[in-house]
């Protein structure tokens, strides 16, 4: 879902849209009534346990390994139960990863003989889609199942493993919509990442469908502060398929991937990050990446432009109290080369600032300004990695939340403004228009 495939992805929602669809009134209660039956049941699951469960965790719990230490080295009984005084709240895992508000559920662990213990979490979420200005072939308003995925990991041992299945949306600003049956036949297959993990002390080994290493958003949109992917985004790949080298060493964390990029399946990628932690509240990273090689394949997953690109990333992150702040800069360049079909390539330099406050009650709110523009023209023959050669475009998204136990409710709120854009290349269904309001309503369990 990349800008340089806009054009290819008008043409491939056209049949969509012209499919016999059920009256609005009839798949919002459709869709209600989903959210409902997983209400109850998480509901009549709660009520189940046992009431020393009952007091929910704080929304980040700390990590407390001194009440995690065996409850025999009390001098004397206790007055309450020792497994209940000895109880300590688990924290969510590691993966997938989150940039919040959003956090995993805590763990379901599975005894699982040879396996040993495995934690299961998952997601059930659907959304609803208003915008304005849709691109040709494409509707004013959707909704659809945005999410319902399950996670089982192995996190202990020398040897790890991380599994994702099920189906998922991955909206993105100033791209048309796709249906989720279509984003997971069209994109990454119903196990869209999927590894094993070999660790020896500060160094492990991956191998499988990785997350990327590339941006300061990830992938799926319950991972994110806002439902929509941004701008800069849409530059960079998502799923690597290949192996990956991590090592830390006191505050510095280094990654090396070797992968098949925009799910190429031709492993002629390179991509490298370091990350420095200066304390709790504050980390830097730079990611570097790119083909090393050169393939003309296009399709939706796989485009030719970003497909054969370098890219560079500058990235802050601030987490501290109620903040977490990231801005981060990007650059990307696609080479010329005429032999796969790049006659006079381009580039893109963008920023974009990404912010969320949380309040008290389950509350929060997540902003992100944002801006990127590219260069060449039509007179040079340059290719379009945004709205017209030498486009460029800026976007604003404020996402409010509400979090109560599992059930989240969240709105995005976006607008996309282009500037020097192309006619044809931008928005309605002339491709004249060069602002795209959009809000997407969602709502979901965390498990």
């Amino acid at each position: 879902m990349k800008n340089d495939l806009r054009g290819a992805l008008q043409m491939a929602t056209v049949p969509f849209h012209h499919k016999r669809r059920l009256p609005l009134r009839t798949r919002l209660a459709c869709f209600l009534a989903v959210l409902f039956v997983a209400f109850a049941a998480v509901s009549c699951l709660a009520q189940s346990t046992d009431t020393s469960a009952q007091t929910p965790p704080p929304p980040t719990p700390p990590a407390d390994t001194s009440t995690q230490a065996a409850p025999a080295a009390a001098p004397a009984p206790p007055a309450t139960p020792p497994a209940a005084a000895a109880a300590a709240a688990p924290t969510p895992l590691a993966m997938p990863s989150m940039a919040g508000p959003l956090s995993t559920a805590i763990p379901h662990e599975i005894a699982a003989g040879p396996f040993g213990k495995l934690e299961v979490t998952g997601i059930l979420s659907g959304m609803g889609w208003s915008e304005g200005n849709a691109v040709f072939g494409d509707t004013d308003s959707h909704w659809d199942i945005s999410n319902a995925q399950i996670f089982i990991q192995k996190t202990t041992g020398w040897w790890q493993f991380y599994l994702q299945g099920g189906a998922y949306n991955i909206p993105a600003l100033g791209l048309p919509f796709i249906s989720t049956a279509d984003t997971v036949k069209d994109f990454f297959g119903p196990f869209p990442q999927g590894y094993l993990k070999l660790v020896k002390g500060n160094f492990n080994v991956e191998i499988g469908a990785l997350p990327t290493l590339i941006g300061a958003e990830y992938t799926f949109d319950f991972e994110n502060m806002n439902i929509d992917r941004g701008l800069l985004w849409n530059q960079e790949n998502a799923v690597n398929r290949g192996v990956q080298l991590n090592y830390t060493h006191k505050k510095l964390t280094a990654a090396f991937s070797w992968n098949d990029g925009f799910y190429s399946n031709r492993y002629t990628w390179l991509i490298g990050s370091l990350t420095y932690a200066f304390n709790a509240a504050n980390t830097l990273s730079f990611v570097a990446g790119g083909n090393a090689g050169a393939y003309a394949k296009n399709t939706l997953a796989t485009p030719l432009f970003l497909n054969n690109e370098t890219i560079y990333n500058v990235i802050y992150t601030y987490t501290k109290g109620h903040w977490v702040i990231n801005p981060y800069y990007q650059y990307t360049n696609v080479a010329t080369n005429a032999s796969i079909g790049i006659f006079q390539g381009a580039s893109t330099s963008g920023g974009a600032l990404l912010a969320t406050y949380a309040f008290k009650h389950g509350i929060s709110l997540a902003v992100r300004p944002e801006y990127i523009s590219s260069s060449g023209s039509v007179a040079n023959g340059a290719i379009n990695l945004l709205y017209g050669p030498g486009s460029g475009a800026f976007a604003f998204t404020i996402t409010p939340t509400y979090i109560k136990d599992g059930f989240f409710l969240r709105g995005d709120f976006a607008v996309v403004h282009a500037t020097s854009s192309t006619a044809g290349d931008v928005f309605g269904s002339s491709g004249l228009n060069n602002n795209q309001p959009r809000g997407v309503l969602e709502a979901g369990f965390m498990f």
